[in-house]
């Protein structure tokens, strides 16, 4: 089944996938974070990737 070329749109890089493991490890490894503290934020921040970065980036110091 093709796709519906009618429903055009950007792709959404304002949020976090937290159904991808690969997500997690590239946000992880973007902010020097591991995996497991990753998947606490966006269970704690919800996917906003905005949000994501300023918690990732108070962690850090």
């Amino acid at each position: 089944m093709a796709d519906d070329k009618t429903n055009t749109g950007e792709q959404d890089r304002s949020r976090v996938s937290g159904g991808q493991d690969y997500e997690f490890r590239d946000f992880a490894e973007q902010h020097g974070i591991s995996v497991e503290q990753a998947q606490q934020l966006i269970s704690e921040h919800g996917n906003n990737r905005a949000a994501l970065d300023e918690a990732a980036s108070q962690m850090n110091g």
